[in-house]
């Protein structure tokens, strides 16, 4: 592994830390606009992510391949999706706007529970910068270094306000405060874990890479609309989090094509 790649599949758990740290320079909960903002722009994020870094280079790799370029994207956005449909029903979380937990029943109070909630959708997008950094260094088309780099900026541009989202209810919930920042950082710590293991089996299977990118593309997917979506538009003022889902997708969608 290059060094290059190390930084970038590490920039997202910075942003997990940087947004978990907001717990020790502001008191009480984030206000519920605010939150249904962060949420928006966290999905609009991951669906231009989804759309640019991952889908298109896929479909790209798939005909310089010789195989039917829509066959690989397809398959693999499915089984995306299954993989966390499959992990949501099985791993055990609750989340914010829930009261009751999900997934198998265990013994755990509701602060691990929603910490497990964040890990969860943590996963594809370190699957995601793993495997847009293990295609940059195999020099595949459609994908570069600035276009990795660009992915991974923009997910931990996201991770920030994930990071803050759970720490501050923990703490205004009545966790200690180093408690909730090290929960909300627990919560990233499955991305560069994530990235090292699709980038361990891309390199064992490289003809493979398309459908992992469109893999990683449909796990993401999956949790923009099972949760960050849902979540962004509980309640009143909804249109707070449909902006913020706009200006994510610009946003992403300016780094990935300027950079990549």
């Amino acid at each position: 592994m290059t060094f290059n790649t190390l930084i970038g599949i590490l920039i997202p758990l910075a942003g997990t830390a940087l947004g978990s740290s907001f717990v020790f320079l502001l008191r009480g909960e984030l206000k519920s606009g605010v939150q249904k903002l962060l949420l928006g722009f966290a999905s609009g994020v991951m669906i231009a992510a989804s759309v640019w870094s991952l889908l298109i280079p896929a479909i790209d790799m798939a005909a310089e391949q010789g195989v039917t370029p829509w066959l690989p994207a397809a398959v693999g956005f499915i089984a995306g999706i299954a993989f966390l449909l499959l992990l949501d029903t099985v791993v055990p979380h609750q989340h914010l706007d829930c009261d009751s937990p999900e997934g198998c029943p265990v013994n755990l109070d509701r602060s691990s529970m929603l910490v497990l909630a964040v890990t969860l959708h943590n996963l594809p997008e370190g699957m995601a910068v793993g495997v847009v950094f293990a295609g940059a260094s195999q020099g595949d088309a459609g994908l570069s270094l600035a276009g990795a780099f660009a992915l991974s900026v923009g997910i931990a541009l996201q991770n920030i306000p994930e990071g803050a989202v759970i720490s501050m209810p923990l703490a205004g919930g009545g966790t200690g405060r180093g408690r909730a920042f090290l929960m909300g950082l627990g919560s990233g710590v499955v991305e560069p874990l994530g990235a090292l293991l699709t980038i361990a089996l891309t390199g064992l299977v490289t003809p493979a890479l398309p459908y992992i990118l469109a893999f990683a593309a449909g796990a993401m997917v999956y949790v923009v609309v099972e949760e960050l979506i849902p979540e962004a538009q509980s309640g009143e003022h909804s249109n707070i989090g449909t902006i913020g889902a706009a200006a994510g997708f610009v946003l992403m969608m300016i780094l990935d094509v300027a950079l990549g």
